[in-house]
């Protein structure tokens, strides 16, 4: 009946997701997708006058759901209907009753049913798209709970590359899905194996130049002398880096809502160190144009008066003599050694092979619009920035893209009108950007979940390349062993889980 013909792993995980509820982990490009659409012919056949509702967290992955079933599905097979907000909701409220797969964001539907426009008795599948988004009050959890509650014929389809690599976060997910199964697949699984193509990998280090670690210096005594201010006043404890002072900031702004003196000392103390920390991680990771900018950004936010705490830092002769070394930095022509040894690859690339297809991932938006430009000066490139849609703009001119433009940047992709895709993190999930060569990582990322994601964009259906940036010494070398460390702790992880879901286990049953 479908199209395309399942591969042996997919309909092993229909078997298990028929009878269960079940979380599919599954590398980014191997088929989840189809999964889901194998389901939902099953329960239209065991459910015929009965809904099924797919769930993905933004409006273009809903689209694309909405046209890989549409192309899959014999022509007049279901009746299948996108919701959006653009779509009034009275009109939804009418479709609602008669479609059979509703393709929606799942803050969508949250607004509808708290609005009581209908219900969910009839649907008799819930499928959840990039499930490790299922925590907390993020509207995928909300609209669990009301299916929980009202569906008659129950069954839930949880799909991601990666829930993430924390014990109590995957629990987490499980049980919001009220998970009976986990079905999980690595690249190397030898049921997965045969379909996917060779993956090479190299790590590409590059040196922390010596006129950096000068600005660094300066940078990291400004970042000491607030974090020691924090400790002096017996707010931080132990060790400071960003993670621990956004906490303390959180747990400050509460104290400080009573007019609370130390509390509204300390949060200027924590916001200026984290602005430092930026800045310094700008400089080891990203661009000079980006630090530049960067800076730039907070002496304006000074001269407006914005703060007194960014007034007191741009004040201070640290950050003064590490603007003058950027200055002069700047004045030299010089940048990061990533964007000079990144165009030195991608020429190689372009030698070897002219029509081959790259994508660049890049942490921010201005690193990705500073790559994209340094790449155009290679006559055989085409490349394209691909980022969200928040409109900021800044001297770099860059701004966000609207859903319409990010299509047309994937379009051109795909046509071959442009051959390198520069993305920030929009381009890790999900999204049906065709495949590439080469996947090139200018800094690695801690995530597990965002390693995986940026690394399945290769090697599917030909033989793929990984590079990843590194700058010695300095936190992308931390960040490297972090993603790696934390993508073997969650197999170890899942696998756990899975056990648990097995025995049955007493600690897992809070899961239904």
């Amino acid at each position: 009946m479908l199209k395309t013909e399942p591969r042996d792993y997919q309909k092993s995980i229909l078997e298990t997701a028929k009878e269960n509820n079940t979380l599919v982990v599954l590398p980014t490009g191997v088929g989840k997708t189809l999964i889901a659409l194998m389901l939902s012919v099953e329960r239209l056949k065991k459910y015929p006058l009965k809904k099924i509702l797919i769930l993905a967290p933004t409006k273009p992955l809903v689209e694309q759901h909405f046209e890989s079933f549409k192309k899959e599905l014999p022509e007049l097979f279901t009746d299948l209907q996108i919701f959006t907000g653009a779509i009034h909701a009275n009109k939804r409220k009418e479709i609602w009753q008669t479609a059979e797969i509703i393709f929606s964001t799942p803050q969508c539907i949250a607004n509808d049913l708290r609005k009581y426009l209908y219900d969910l008795k009839d649907v008799s599948l819930l499928v959840i798209d990039e499930a490790h988004r299922c925590l907390k009050n993020y509207d995928y959890t909300k609209v669990v709970e009301f299916y929980k509650r009202q569906a008659e014929n129950q069954r839930i389809l949880g799909l991601t590359a990666s829930p993430g690599s924390e014990k109590n976060k995957v629990k987490e997910i499980c049980k919001h899905l009220a998970v009976d199964e986990v079905e999980v697949r690595t690249r190397d699984s030898p049921d997965v194996k045969p379909y996917l193509q060779e993956r090479e990998f190299e790590k590409i280090e590059v040196p922390f130049p010596a006129e950096f670690m000068e600005i660094r210096e300066l940078l990291k005594k400004l970042y000491d002398s607030k974090v020691f201010q924090l400790k002096k006043r017996n707010l931080l404890f132990g060790h400071g880096n960003k993670i621990t002072l956004l906490k303390l900031q959180q747990r400050l702004a509460l104290q400080a809502r009573g007019k609370n003196y130390m509390a509204m000392i300390g949060m200027s103390l924590c916001a200026q160190a984290i602005k430092i920390s930026h800045a310094i991680e700008l400089l080891e990771t990203q661009t000079i144009s980006g630090l530049n900018e960067y800076m730039k950004g907070l002496m304006k936010q000074a001269e407006q008066k914005k703060t007194k705490g960014v007034q007191t830092l741009v004040k201070s002769s640290e950050f003064n003599a590490a603007f003058v070394s950027l200055t002069h930095l700047i004045a030299k022509k010089i940048e990061h050694p990533k964007i000079e040894e990144l165009k030195v690859y991608i020429e190689k690339e372009f030698k070897e092979k002219k029509s081959s297809k790259i994508m660049v991932f890049s942490q921010f938006r201005e690193t990705a619009t500073t790559i994209a430009k340094k790449l155009n000066e290679i006559p055989e490139v085409n490349a394209k920035v691909f980022i969200g849609q928040a409109k900021r703009t800044n001297s770099s001119g860059t701004t966000g893209l609207s859903q319409k433009e990010q299509k047309k940047v994937i379009d051109e992709f795909r046509e071959g009108k442009t051959n390198i895709i520069c993305a920030t993190s929009i381009g890790e999930e999900g999204l049906d950007i065709p495949e590439v060569n080469a996947v090139y990582f200018y800094e690695p990322v801690p995530s597990a979940i965002r390693k995986i994601q940026r690394a399945g964009r290769t090697a599917r259906l030909m033989p793929g390349k990984i590079y990843i940036l590194i700058t010695k010494n300095t936190r992308d070398e931390i960040y490297h062993y972090a993603s790696a460390a934390k993508e073997k702790k969650m197999y170890k992880t899942i696998e756990s889980i899975q056990k648990e879901i097995k025995n049955g286990e007493k600690t897992l049953a809070d899961f239904k």
